[in-house]
């Protein structure tokens, strides 16, 4: 397994390019099996979770070219196997995008139950009531999804909660079936609309991704396209973070500054500087660091609100801030599990329901830490960054799973981070 070393205390200075957006990526490559034709997608992030899914639409039976610059080539007309039902599926929470893709293009699916990281109840219960409502029979046997329709039809669907799964997953199938579907209280996420833009380049009909009501016609065939996604929302709000923590100076680019807004406002609330601007071609931010930052209060919520991704690094600055902060959880129960991990570097954390109390203190010292979760590993990178000494950070498979060559992309602003390889 491999582990992090990490000799903190040095501000991150220079440029940094934010790749392409995990959560778009999860959705779009089996999207991409509505097509009747190949489909090229850009701008991938090289990540473990693009890999696993990569493997599993090749063990489906689909032509699958993935290359180092993140361009994937998809063809899907070989597709032969419709139960997905292999070890690696349960592994990656994403792999039920696959369910309403199949069910859309085939009619029918089998799908092991997802996984994923332990960050609190994540069933798929919206997602099997949207394809029950177009039509679907969907039953759960031993832990595999079975889903089937002779012919799925367009239906008004409202969701109880502003799920982003669900939502995707809804048009994935609506997209294919007959008649107009309307999904109510869809989720606004820019991976959402993401997913919406290319569905449409295969030529399908959607129309109000990224408000609350989304209406799609549905069409008999959809073509191959090629499409680049969107910058990831998530890597760049944890390198602004790591930034500020570091006391830092780091201009990030490739990014869609509208859906930092949330973040940037907590961070200049917190006492940083942070100024956008525009070479021509794309949008970069300019983000800086300064002296001690003041404490704020935070609820998570689903966007355009702060996001439960960046929950957790932005806890590790808030460790460092002066004064009292206050976190509230609204998304998910059980995303507090690297509280322990920065307790011990130092942090003054008291965690209560769904509520966290951060009192700020001077500094953080190194410490053998271990990262629950992809997010939490990323809080724990932040947290060693800017700590005394040295830190180790373990279980970093967690990582992998959703930042690329993060290590490699740290160095290149000056930190002190190394890869160690262990038996």
């Amino acid at each position: 397994m491999a582990y992090y070393k990490i000799n903190g205390g040095r501000p991150l200075e220079g440029q940094v390019t934010i790749s392409g957006a995990k959560n778009a990526a999860l959705a779009i490559i089996p999207a991409a099996i509505l097509a009747g034709q190949p489909c090229v997608i850009e701008n991938l992030p090289i990540i473990e979770d693009v890999h696993v899914l990569t493997e599993i639409l090749r063990l489906m039976g689909a032509e699958v070219e993935l290359y180092e610059n993140g361009c994937m080539r998809i063809d899907p007309t070989k597709i032969d196997n419709y139960e997905v039902t292999f070890e690696m599926v349960s592994k990656l929470r994403a792999s039920y995008y696959l369910l309403g893709a199949m069910l859309g293009r085939y009619g029918h699916a089998a799908l092991a139950l997802p996984g994923g990281c332990s960050i609190g109840n994540r069933p798929i219960d919206f997602h099997i009531k949207g394809m029950r409502a177009l039509g679907a029979e969907v039953e759960i046997r031993n832990g595999i999804v079975y889903a089937y329709a002779d012919e799925l039809r367009g239906a008004e669907i409202y969701l109880d909660m502003a799920s982003v799964g669900a939502t995707i997953n809804i048009m994935l199938a609506a997209c294919r079936a007959e008649g107009q579907t309307v999904i109510t209280n869809a989720a606004k996420e820019p991976h959402v609309v993401d997913v919406a833009n290319f569905l449409n380049m295969m030529g399908a009909s959607i129309k109000g991704a990224g408000t609350d009501v989304i209406r799609i016609k549905g069409r008999k065939e959809l073509h191959g396209t090629s499409y680049a996604i969107i910058p990831d929302q998530i890597e760049a709000g944890t390198f602004m973070i790591a930034a500020v923590a570091t006391k830092g100076n780091v201009v990030l680019n490739n990014i869609i500054p509208t859906h930092l807004e949330a973040i940037s406002a907590k961070l200049m609330e917190c006492g940083a500087h942070i100024a956008e601007g525009d070479d021509g071609t794309e949008f970069f931010l300019q983000v800086q660091g300064g002296d001690r930052l003041r404490a704020v209060n935070i609820k998570t919520l689903p966007y355009p609100g702060f996001p439960t991704d960046l929950q957790q690094p932005m806890m590790a600055l808030l460790t460092m801030s002066k004064g009292n902060s206050y976190i509230v959880e609204n998304i998910f129960e059980d995303r507090f599990n690297h509280v322990p991990e920065l307790i011990r570097m130092g942090a003054s954390i008291n965690v209560n329901g769904r509520t966290a109390t951060i009192e700020g203190v001077e500094k953080l010292y190194g410490a053998n830490v271990r990262a629950t979760d992809l997010r939490a590993g990323a809080a724990l990178i932040v947290a060693a960054l800017a700590a005394e000494g040295t830190t180790i950070v373990r279980n970093i498979h967690f990582i992998d799973r959703g930042y690329e060559r993060f290590e490699q992309k740290l160095r290149a602003l000056g930190a002190d981070i190394e890869r160690i390889e262990e038996d």
